[in-house]
């Protein structure tokens, strides 16, 4: 009898197609299946699946373009969420005409956007971390779309405060999958950049948003604003779906010892379900969407640190309120003009991404200094600079803000406010990505809910507190609050090694990381 041959598996080359990379997360070519895998190949002893040298389904291994092109659309999925979140605030002198309802009731429907924030994480970084970043994002994205598309129709103003939370929950898959794509792309000295083009999305889309959605407001009214968030969701749909593949390693690698194991009939297990253990659908679920608040509650380093962006986050959000008081009810001006005053806070984003720059080579000085690894704290002094300058920014502007004193010094003491906030939220993610690598997504979903729900909290309370302690003294109480936070990049700087120690998932992280790199480098 002849014995029919083997099976041969894509391009001669060993290359695969991007089509393929998008559409088949279990896919391999010849050397991925003829590789020789430590194992028998039964149940009781599989060969146990791994990169392979030179492999070219490893996202740590993509092209600089791929990397680029991937890292701009989640970059971009990024931007237009959060830009969704406060073009609202744009419209609300309209919504607040055509419902007949108080600024109060208005602002809830900013407030609950970013408390979708909070809630979606809860779900999208299990799904992220069970079931890969790809498909989130898909359906994240995808959802976000239709339920801003339901607020352009929405009748009455509980149907639009219901669908725009729906949209910020469904739509948050990006902030707690996207810089864990990136994690998985990038080495650890090539992370900061890549996380720099990233993590300026979420402050570049709240500062665009009041203006575009105040000037379309004035002009065509409220619903074209929802109208047109509704077709930016659905671009972004579309860039994500042609653009992104899965690049999560551990649900790559399950994914290909399926695949060898179907077309082979051998027993293949990837290296890191084997050393987990087999696990139910269910029990694997559980885990992963009680680890968030596992993180948050216990593992000081996220706890602490979460707290920080989280107060920059909700004052970036309380300014969403505060502007709309100082310079629109101040000093006279409309919608879309008010909505200019964020340029300061812009150019400020703006700058602070450039200074990452030579943060990121004094990083990788630190790594050549040390043998080809830095520790995350490392990532810190960027950060130490911001949390002096952050505070700084928010007293000019509260002192600098009455009629009396020209716009434009109260603008410019945004530039400071922006810089600062770019520094601190990249300091926090770079530090918590290098310490909890593989859990990137559940760490960054910890680190959203607590910053999402201070970002809902403050705009409900702005305009009580502007009104009982005046434009002064209200703007002074977030900068008193980042002077309290102030100590804390330069504590970790210091002590964060040993904290960092008594971590539990920082620790396992670690570990998987190197055996991780070492099978790569073999």
């Amino acid at each position: 009898m002849i014995e029919s041959p083997p099976p041969k598996f894509g391009a001669p080359d060993g290359r695969i197609p991007y089509w393929r990379l998008l559409t088949d997360q279990g896919v391999i070519t010849q050397e991925i299946a003829e590789y020789d895998y430590v194992g028998t190949g039964t149940e009781e002893d599989p060969y146990a699946v791994s990169w392979i040298p030179n492999d070219p389904r490893n996202p740590l291994l993509f092209g600089l373009a791929k990397k680029v092109t991937i890292t701009l659309a989640v970059a971009f999925s990024t931007l237009i969420v959060s830009l969704t979140s406060s073009a609202y605030s744009g419209s609300m002198r309209q919504i607040e005409d055509h419902f007949q309802v108080s600024t109060e009731v208005a602002t809830i429907g900013l407030s609950l956007f970013v408390l979708g924030f909070a809630i979606g994480p809860l779900f999208w970084a299990p799904v992220g971390e069970t079931f890969g970043r790809q498909i989130p994002f898909f359906i994240s994205t995808g959802s976000m779309a239709i339920f801003s598309a339901g607020c352009a129709g929405a009748d009455n103003i509980q149907t639009l405060l219901v669908l725009r939370f729906l949209a910020g929950a469904f739509g948050s898959s990006p902030f707690t999958n996207g810089g864990g794509t990136i994690s998985d792309m990038f080495t650890a000295r090539q992370r900061a950049l890549a996380i720099s083009l990233y993590a300026a999305a979420p402050f570049l889309g709240p500062c665009l948003g009041p203006i575009i959605g105040g000037f379309l407001s004035m002009n065509a009214g409220w619903r074209w604003v929802e109208g047109f968030l509704a077709a930016t969701a659905g671009l972004v749909w579309i860039v994500i779906t042609v653009a992104v593949p899965e690049t999560y390693a551990p649900v790559l690698l399950r994914r290909r010892a399926e695949t060898l194991t179907r077309v082979t009939g051998k027993v293949y297990r990837s290296k890191a379900d084997l050393s987990k253990g087999r696990q139910s659908l269910p029990k694997l679920l559980s885990n992963a969407m009680s680890r968030p608040l596992l993180f948050l509650f216990r593992e000081p380093v996220v706890q602490l640190f979460s707290i920080y962006s989280a107060i920059v986050y909700g004052t970036l959000y309380m300014l969403f309120s505060a502007f709309p008081i100082v310079y629109e009810e101040g000093r006279g001006w409309n919608q879309g003009v008010g909505g200019l005053a964020f340029l300061g806070v812009m150019i400020g984003i703006m700058l602070g991404i450039l200074a990452t720059i030579p943060y990121n080579k004094l990083y990788q000085h630190v790594q050549d200094a040390n043998g080809g690894y830095a520790p995350p704290e490392a990532r810190l002094p960027g950060m130490m600079l911001a949390a002096i300058i952050t505070p700084a920014g928010l007293f000019w502007f509260a002192w600098t803000n009455s009629p009396s004193i020209h716009w434009s010094v109260s603008i410019i003491a945004g530039a400071p406010f922006g810089f600062g906030v770019v520094l601190i939220y990249l300091g926090v993610m770079n530090y918590l990505i290098d310490s909890y690598t593989i859990y990137a997504a559940s760490v960054l979903a910890a680190n959203a809910i607590l910053r999402s729900i201070f970002g809902a909290v403050f705009p409900l309370f702005t305009n009580y507190m502007y009104q009982n302690l005046g434009i002064h003294w209200a703007s002074c109480i977030p900068a008193f609050l980042a002077v309290l936070c102030m100590p804390a990049p330069f504590l970790f700087y210091r002590y964060g090694s040993a904290i960092r120690a008594r971590c539990k998932y920082s620790a396992k992280s670690q570990l998987y990381m190197e055996k991780l790199h070492a099978s790569a480098a073999s």
